[in-house]
């Protein structure tokens, strides 16, 4: 017999999960397309054109030495980005929608790199001074300097905090206690309450977690922070030295997977999904996947691409192009050939974190499950800390000036619980609230980059110029015809 919490918790999440299928299905499936198909055209494929480029100006330090280099802003947007979702994400797309979901996140990242460009390009064109000389921004910025509308720029920043805070974090945390699912310490941590059984790794570590994290962000937990800075990188390089490992002893395998990729991703059921519905289909699974992964134009990574002190906006926009391409074409694309290589075959059973720890094991044995817990926690915890870095600066712009430390603290100590919360949730829930609270804000964001589509272009415009007479391009608002429109470029 359920129990009422049983009934309203599979009410909420029947609900949330119809949201985001019609918001995946019919709305963001073609938004995400034209947009990107929009700025490439526009744009001469300039994540193409350009890449050269963007790898270039990756190493170009900073005027100021005291600021944040373009490469530290993609550091920052990139440890956004690579994280749970680079592993777990790809798992699930392959396992719910099959070999073809890996080709729509390749078309999602190829055409996201176009959107990535334009959205930090405005980032950086509209960004604002800082009483010490840096320069802060994001989406709700452009809204409000560009649009002149600061409420939408203050629901923006709303609808990410409730996704980064709540949604991504969340499910951060459930994937973490997901990977633990396999070892016998998860099924033998049992209580009975009510007649019910009743697993405790979740309690228990989503408990730790939440301690950590509260320690990092209300306390002095900065020694961790370091340490984790320092091993994310490290776990980020073996995993994929170990994905090429496994790829490498099954070579003969690649050839068949890669066939299946490109054969399955215009099935009827890759398509749409036959009998199971759309929501299966590996058309929807790897849009779905591919912009959690990346978030090429859900408006998350500007609010870095601000930050960065560069002498031209578009040289921002490039280096966040490429921190596209860095998540999904290398690292997701790692996790899929990984998979599959290993001859196992993708079904809704077996997704998630198993997925992965099962693949490693056909070749590492039982170090590589552990590998992956290891690699998930690092990746979950910065993820975490992270996330809460983006919401900080929002909630800045939602008061209209800098929230008090006792503000601040509330907003802390509330995110802590919502990760204890998320350890607790179920799989379908988790994942479909995440992909809602995204889709909000991609809903608001996309429209509102395609309306200033022409002045990102018009900036590329005047890079492209400057590169071709010889100089190292330097940005005026005057050159592009926004005279006092912005703040930092007059």
């Amino acid at each position: 017999m359920e129990t009422v919490w049983s009934t309203l918790y599979n009410g909420f999440a029947s609900l949330v999960g119809s949201v985001s299928n019609v918001m995946y299905s019919y709305v963001l499936i073609i938004l995400l397309l034209a947009a990107g198909v929009f700025f490439s055209l526009r744009s001469r494929f300039v994540q193409l054109r350009l890449l050269r480029e963007s790898v270039r100006v990756v190493g170009e330090k900073a005027e100021d030495k005291s600021a944040i280099s373009a490469f530290e802003a993609l550091m920052v947007s990139t440890a956004s980005r690579v994280g749970t979702g680079n592993i777990v994400g790809v798992a699930n797309a392959i396992a719910i929608g099959g070999y073809g979901a890996v080709f729509w996140m390749w078309i999602i990242a190829l055409l996201g790199g176009a959107t990535a460009f334009v959205e930090s390009t405005l980032a950086q064109i509209y960004k604002k001074r800082d009483e010490n000389g840096g320069c802060y921004g994001g989406p709700s910025y452009y809204i409000e300097s560009a649009l002149g509308s600061r409420k939408l720029g203050v629901v923006f920043a709303v609808a990410l905090i409730a996704t980064y805070a709540g949604g991504f974090n969340m499910l951060a945390s459930f994937n973490l206690i997901d990977s633990m699912s396999d070892y016998a310490f998860y099924n033998n941590l049992t209580a009975t309450m009510h007649g019910e059984t009743v697993y405790l790794v979740p309690i228990i570590g989503g408990a730790i977690l939440a301690l950590l994290v509260a320690v990092c962000i209300l306390g002095k937990g900065n020694q961790i922070v370091k340490v984790t800075g320092i091993l994310v990188p490290v776990m980020g390089v073996l995993y994929i030295i170990m994905a090429l490992v496994v790829m490498v002893l099954n070579y003969q395998r690649i050839p068949e997977v890669l066939g299946n990729i490109f054969h399955s991703a215009f099935d009827f059921k890759a398509m749409f999904g036959g009998a199971a519905g759309f929501g299966s289909s590996a058309l929807m699974q790897g849009i779905k996947r591919g912009l959690y992964s990346n978030e090429a134009g859900v408006g998350s990574a500007p609010n870095a691409a601000a930050a960065a002190d560069v002498t031209h906006p578009v040289k921002q926009g490039l280096v966040q192009m490429l921190s596209v391409f860095i998540d999904t074409i290398l690292v997701c694309t790692a996790t899929a050939m990984m998979c599959l290589c290993t001859g196992i075959v993708p079904s809704e059973s077996l997704k998630g974190a198993p997925f992965v720890q099962e693949s490693l094991a056909t070749i590492f044995g039982a170090a590589g499950p552990y590998f992956i817990t290891v690699a998930l926690l690092l990746f979950a915890f910065t993820t975490l800390l992270g996330n809460l870095f983006y919401c900080e600066g929002c909630m800045n712009y939602v008061a209209g000036h800098t929230v008090s430390r006792k503000g601040m603290t509330v907003f802390r100590v509330i995110a802590c619980i919502i990760v204890f919360i998320g350890a607790q949730m179920k799989f379908g829930l988790v994942w479909d609230l995440a992909d809602v609270l995204m889709g909000i804000m991609t809903l608001i964001n996309l429209p509102v980059i395609l309306i200033l589509g022409g002045t990102a272009m018009r900036a590329l415009d005047d890079y492209i110029r400057q590169k071709k007479e010889g100089k190292n391009p330097k940005f005026k608002a005057a050159a592009i015809g926004l005279k006092e429109q912005t703040d930092f470029w007059n």
